[in-house]
C-alpha cells in the first residue's frame, strides 16, 4: 500500500522474494514503455492462485489491465487474451505450484504452438501462500506441511522440463538481482514467442534458501548461483543443455530460438488462406 496507490495492499512476508520481481518487472514494463511510447494500457499482466497473483497489482500510478485467474490456468487465459487481441504484451505471473504443478500440462501445448507471451515464474520451492506444503520444486527429503517424513518425489528441474517441451526462450534469474532480472524479462517480452523467466524467489516463512543462492562466507555456505558466461551461445540447443546440466543457479539467458513463427502469425496465414465469414454467414450456413 502507498500514498499512489492506497487501494491495494501487497500481501507479501518481509523479506518476500517476490518483492524483487515486482521491482524487476516494474523497471521492465517502464522501459518498454519509454521505448515504444505505448500507453500502459497496452499492457495485460495474467495471474493464477498463488503469493505470485498480487502482481497483477503492479505499479503504482497507471495500472496495466490485470486479470486474476483460477489456479493453474494462467497459460489458457492468456492465450485468450493474446489471440483477441494481438497487438497486447501479455505477461503472466506464476509461482511454481501454480505454473508446474495444475498447471504443468499447459505447457507443452502452449510451447508447441509458440504462443507469444512472457512467462515469470516465482519459484520458492513450497506453497508459501498456503502455508508450506510441498511443490514440484521442493527438494528430495524436505519436511513441510504435507511431507512430514521428508518428500519422497525428486525435485523437478524446471529449466530441463521447458527445453525438452520446446519453449523458444528459457531464462534464469535471482528475485535479488532486480535489475539483470529486468533485462531479462524485457528480452522475454521482445521475444517472438513463448518465452519464460525463471526466477528464484525464496520464501522467507516457510522456504528461506537466501544464504543457499547468495552464500554465506561466516556459515561457510558457497553460493549456488553462477552467471552463464559470455559465451554461451543461447541458439544452441545442445548448449542449452549443457548449461541446465551444470546445476546450481544459473543467471542469464539459458536457450532463445527467434526463427519459429508465433500462434498468432499462423493464424493471420489461415486467415489469409481462408476469409472470416461474416455473422450472417455464419447464421446462414446453420439453415437447412
Amino acid at each position: 500500500m502507498s500514498a499512489k496507490n492506497p487501494e491495494y495492499d501487497f500481501k507479501w512476508c518481509p523479506g518476500c522474494g517476490d518483492f524483487g520481481v515486482r521491482r524487476s518487472l516494474e523497471f521492465a514494463v517502464a522501459d518498454r514503455l519509454k521505448q515504444t511510447g505505448l500507453p500502459m494500457e497496452s499492457n495485460v499482466v495474467v495471474a493464477g492462485i498463488g503469493c505470485s497473483g498480487n502482481l497483477v497489482h503492479l505499479l503504482e500510478g497507471p495500472q496495466p489491465y490485470g486479470f486474476h485467474g483460477i489456479h493453474g490456468r494462467s497459460l489458457p487465459i492468456a492465450m485468450g487474451v493474446k489471440m483477441a487481441s494481438p497487438d497486447l504484451n501479455v505477461i503472466i505471473v506464476a509461482g511454481d505450484g501454480d505454473f508446474l504443478s495444475i498447471g504443468g500440462e499447459h505447457i507443452g501445448p502452449q510451447a508447441a504452438r509458440n504462443l507469444n507471451v512472457c512467462a515469470v515464474v516465482m519459484d520458492n520451492g513450497v506453497y508459501g501462500l498456503t502455508k508450506g506444503q510441498s511443490s514440484p520444486t521442493t527438494e528430495l527429503g524436505e519436511t513441510t506441511s504435507s511431507t512430514p517424513y521428508g518428500k519422497i518425489e525428486s525435485a523437478m528441474n524446471p529449466l530441463e522440463l521447458y527445453l525438452t517441451l520446446g519453449v523458444s526462450f528459457i531464462a534464469s534469474g535471482f528475485s535479488s538481482q532486480p535489475r539483470v532480472l529486468a533485462k531479462m524479462i524485457a528480452e522475454g517480452m521482445e521475444h517472438p514467442g513463448f518465452a519464460i523467466v525463471h526466477v528464484q524467489s525464496p520464501c522467507t516463512t516457510y522456504n528461506d534458501t537466501f544464504d543457499i543462492i547468495k552464500g554465506n562466507p561466516k556459515k561457510g555456505i558457497e553460493p549456488t548461483m553462477w552467471e552463464i558466461p559470455n559465451d554461451h551461445d543461447p541458439s544452441d540447443r545442445r548448449a542449452a543443455y549443457d548449461v541446465i546440466q551444470e546445476g546450481g543457479l544459473p543467471i542469464g539467458i539459458v536457450y532463445k530460438d527467434g526463427s519459429r513463427p508465433t500462434l498468432d502469425r499462423r493464424v493471420e496465414q489461415i486467415y489469409e488462406k481462408v476469409p472470416a465469414k461474416s455473422a450472417q454467414q455464419l447464421i446462414d450456413s446453420f439453415q437447412l
